[in-house]
Order: structure tokens, then C-alpha cells, then sequence
């Protein structure tokens, strides 16, 4: 599942697929639980993914001995900025006594659940639904095919993976000791930031099952040292919105709570008031035309207008206001939460804006 090349040197590089870290463990299961019975492991390994394709995967590690065989993986995450990438996905097998069924287990670097609201029991590896059936579906497979019971305890490891599980959700969701075993196609589609979206999901869930009735949603670190000044609520209160205020409402959608505070830097914001629902620079842009249309009345003039018009950023217009004594951000903080609103469709949901520059300080609240 390679990229088609380019036809013309103009036409830019199309972006490389990757896979996910349920897909890497599911082929390094096969590949040890194949070395367990046979002594002998696959390289490259293939597997069946949930909507038929059969990639292969080069073992980067492999060990066995009596009992027990491992194999490891290294994360090919394409051209998607994922933390995982690079990352060596390993899988050690062992035989269980007929009757047992298959157990899963967290070895380190993979985390434990220890909050309701995810689609794991707490006390469970972060092993999510759909890598865990791929993984049974492999030892189904391979112990038919030499006439074994499907009996085995399956320990996924991922070295490093309780530092790199800092620079995730995880954290807040209550998961500790390292990553999550994430995907429910196998594939990394580039730039589509699944296991973000994934854990705005997650982080909705947890707080809903915690009794939470007040969220927020933030565009960075900085809206949310701010907002946390203004609102006293718990960590699994505050989800890390980014540039996804897409995936944030259409899950409230379906999966509402009574309050979502979203709060944001003025240029994110001016993207969701003219109705983005997808903040990353490269999918949207500061429309000058948009802002230049919510001067009062008073600031009508040709002057003021054609140097919003011609700013080159949103902190370009902001000093404009500044300088001419307008408020920009209010009217930024009221179009964002109807575009909010808008795409929650009517779900109970109430949505307020705060509205933030770069030092962090307050330049709108809406309502």
C-alpha cells in the first residue's frame, strides 16, 4: 500500500500512508505466535486489516525460548504527525491452559485503565476493542493452522512508551504507565490526526461517565491556563481541542453535556466564527474580508477598513483595533459560538467563548 508516485516534477509528493499501533501488534502476534509453534518467524509478516487490505510488516526484533516467543514491530506512522511514529510496537505470546481463552496484558510502556468512560473496563491494558479482536482473530488463525487450543496470554510492549504517553491524552484519561494500542482500520490516514480526534472522543466519554456536566475545549496550552483561571474544573473537565473543533461537536452531537466552554487565540477563533470547523493553518485560513465585516459602524471608514483588508495576520488586525479603539474579539467570540452551535445541531448542549491573544490574556467572553 505504497503512494502513487508523482506524474510531474509540479504536482507535490502525495502523503504516505502509515499504520496504526493495533495493526503493528497484530502483526507482531502472528508473527510470535507462529515462531511459538513452529520455531521459525515470518519476516516479513502479513495480516488481514478490518477492511480487507494485507499489508506486510518487517520484524525489527524477535526472541523466543521455552514457552514463550516475542516479536517486535517498528510504528511506520507515513506522513502523519504522530507520536507513536518510530516506535517499536513488540508482542510476546504465550500458551495457556486448554480452556483459558485468549488474556491480554500490559507490558511496559502500555497503560492500564483506571477511569470509567472508556470502551475498556478499568483495571484493563489500554488495549482498545478493535486491535484486541484483529489480534484474536490472528491467534484464531495460526492455532487452527497447527491444531492448537486458542489459548494465550498476548503481552504488547512498547519501549518508552510511558514517556512518549506524556505528550498524549492519556494522562487525562486517566490511562497510566504508557500509550494506548489504538486504530479501527489499521491505517494512519496522513494528517488526519485519528488518535487526536480519538482522544477528544475518549476524553468526552470519561467526563460523562465521571457525572462531569460542564467541559472545555481549548485551542492550546495557553486559552487553557487561561480558562482554568476562570473556571475551577478538573483535569478530565479540559479536553485539548487543537485544531479539531470538528470532531469535538459532532461527538457532543450524539454525546452531549450541559456545558462546553471553548476557548481559543483570536486567529483559531476567527477561523471557527466563519464557520471552519478544521483550525490547522494548512485547511483554513484568516479570511480579512470576514473581519473587516464586523466593524461597527463607527469604524467604517475607508482607512480603518482597507488596513484590515491588506493586514497579513490576525495580530495585524488585532493592533488595529487596538489603535482605533474597536473591539474585534467580541464580535470573533459571538460568530464562533454560533458556528458552534450550528454544528451541534440542536443537541442540548449550552456554548460560551473566550476568546485569548498570545500573553494569554482575556480579549472577548461571549455570552
Amino acid at each position: 500500500m505504497t503512494a502513487t508516485p508523482t506524474e510531474t516534477k509540479s504536482e507535490p509528493s502525495p502523503l504516505r500512508r502509515g499504520w496504526t499501533t493495533g495493526a503493528c501488534a497484530t502483526a507482531a502476534t502472528k508473527a510470535a505466535l507462529t515462531a511459538l509453534f513452529s520455531g521459525t518467524f515470518p519476516d516479513p509478516v502479513t495480516i488481514r486489516l478490518p477492511k480487507g487490505q494485507e499489508p506486510s510488516f518487517a520484524l525489527a526484533f524477535e526472541s523466543s525460548a521455552d514457552g514463550y516467543a516475542s516479536a517486535g514491530i517498528v510504528k511506520d506512522a507515513g506522513d502523519d504527525p504522530d507520536v507513536t511514529h518510530g516506535a517499536t510496537v513488540v508482542s510476546t505470546v504465550r500458551k495457556l491452559p486448554d480452556g483459558a481463552g485468549i488474556r491480554f496484558t500490559a507490558g511496559s510502556g502500555v497503560g492500564r485503565v483506571t477511569l470509567p468512560g472508556l470502551p475498556l473496563a478499568v483495571g484493563e491494558p489500554a488495549i482498545n476493542p478493535v486491535p484486541r479482536e484483529m489480534m484474536q482473530n490472528v491467534v484464531d488463525d495460526v492455532c487452527a493452522g497447527f491444531g492448537q487450543s486458542a489459548d494465550i496470554e498476548i503481552t504488547i510492549s512498547i519501549p518508552g512508551g510511558e514517556e512518549l504517553a506524556e505528550k498524549t491524552w492519556n494522562p487525562r484519561l486517566g490511562i497510566v504507565g504508557g500509550l494506548s494500542v489504538l486504530g479501527t482500520t489499521g491505517i494512519v490516514q496522513p494528517f488526519s490526526c485519528s488518535a487526536w480526534i480519538h482522544s477528544i472522543h475518549r476524553g468526552i466519554d470519561v467526563a460523562r461517565a465521571a457525572g462531569l456536566t460542564h467541559v472545555m475545549s481549548t485551542t492550546g496550552s495557553t486559552s487553557e491556563a487561561t480558562a482554568r483561571k476562570i473556571y475551577d474544573l478538573p483535569d478530565i473537565a479540559l479536553l485539548d481541542m487543537g485544531d479539531f473543533a470538528g470532531g469535538l461537536l459532532k461527538y457532543l452531537r450524539r454525546h452531549p453535556v450541559d456545558r462546553l466552554t471553548i476557548a481559543g487565540g483570536f486567529a483559531k477563533l476567527t477561523k471557527l466564527a466563519q464557520g471552519a470547523l478544521d483550525l490547522h493553518s494548512g485547511r483554513s485560513q484568516v479570511d480579512m474580508e470576514f473581519l473587516a465585516g464586523l466593524l461597527p459602524q463607527s469604524h467604517r471608514g475607508i482607512n480603518v477598513e482597507d488596513r484590515i483588508l491588506s493586514a497579513n495576520t490576525a495580530l495585524e488586525v488585532l493592533e488595529i483595533a487596538k489603535q482605533n479603539k474597536f473591539d474585534i474579539a467580541g464580535p470573533v467570540a459571538c460568530k464562533a459560538c454560533e458556528t458552534a452551535v450550528e454544528a451541534l445541531r440542536g443537541a442540548p448542549v449550552s456554548v460560551d467563548i473566550i476568546v485569548t491573544d498570545r500573553k494569554g490574556n482575556v480579549l472577548a467572553r461571549y455570552p
